[in-house]
């Protein structure tokens, strides 16, 4: 199953296969394993205190989760991973959802495409390559940026390859984006070498986000880590936000 399947499926309809049957949560992480390895128990529990998925419970207090659990769980799952959506966005979606409301889209006119396999992102290559991750060749054809660019983002530290090396390592769908954008960027004479303070920036960034969230971050627990991941990308959202505010307000000034 590719990773653009969960998002593609109609919310509810669920599993032909599953249609009727109750399943409790370890019969869900089986269903749900294939497309998300990481999925765990606490991490569904920490989806339900979020108000994402609603299990009913038996007499004693087990869960029971129909198709449609199933099915909402994989939804909200897809869009974390390949959107990056923090949970209260996918949960207003949800919510509009219930309420029988048809939203065209998710707040702030987000696509429910998954990133991973978006038509602006990977063109022509397939959501399989894109998870196994790029080879060097692959980053240049299908960023459109030459081979010396790639290799020049490499050693201003604005890609990075997992072994380090701009040759033989394999590059993420992050460094893709970066690449194309860079790419289009050298078309108006701005080099990497201008862009090492956009390196600086998201370092600090970062450092910021992990001084918030390392107390969650440092539990050992499932569900503390999910608390940490969601709090880290609320975090991030609102720093780029700012950002943009900024940079927009600037230049609307420019037109004045």
């Amino acid at each position: 199953m590719s990773a653009s399947q969960p998002i593609r499926r109609t919310l509810g309809t669920g599993n032909e296969r599953l249609r009727g049957r109750v399943l409790n949560i370890g019969e869900v992480l089986g269903e749900l394993s294939t497309d998300f390895p990481g999925i765990s128990a606490s991490k569904i529990r920490f989806l339900e205190e979020k108000g994402l998925v609603t299990p009913q419970r038996t007499a004693a207090g087990y869960r029971k989760y129909t198709t449609a659990d199933v099915e909402r769980l994989r939804f909200v799952l897809a869009l974390q991973r390949d959107q990056y959506l923090p949970l209260k966005v996918i949960k207003d979606y949800l919510d509009a959802i219930d309420r029988g409301e048809r939203p065209e889209s998710l707040p702030g006119g987000m696509s429910l495409t998954p990133r991973a396999v978006s038509e602006q992102l990977a063109g022509e290559l397939s959501a399989r390559t894109l998870a196994r991750g790029l080879t060097f060749n692959e980053l240049v054809r299908e960023s459109g940026a030459s081979a010396d660019l790639v290799k020049s983002l490499a050693n201003y530290g604005l890609i990075a390859a997992p072994d380090n090396s701009s040759e033989n390592g394999l590059y993420d769908e992050h460094a893709l984006k970066v690449a194309r954008a860079c790419a289009k960027l050298q078309s108006h004479g701005i080099e990497p070498r201008h862009l090492r303070p956009f390196r600086a920036a998201a370092d600090r960034e970062l450092g910021l986000v992990e001084s918030v969230v390392a107390p969650l971050a440092s539990r050992r627990d499932v569900a503390s880590k999910a608390r940490a991941a969601e709090t880290a990308r609320e975090i991030s959202d609102l720093c780029l936000n700012l950002h943009s505010a900024l940079v927009n307000g600037h230049i609307a000034r420019m037109e004045s």
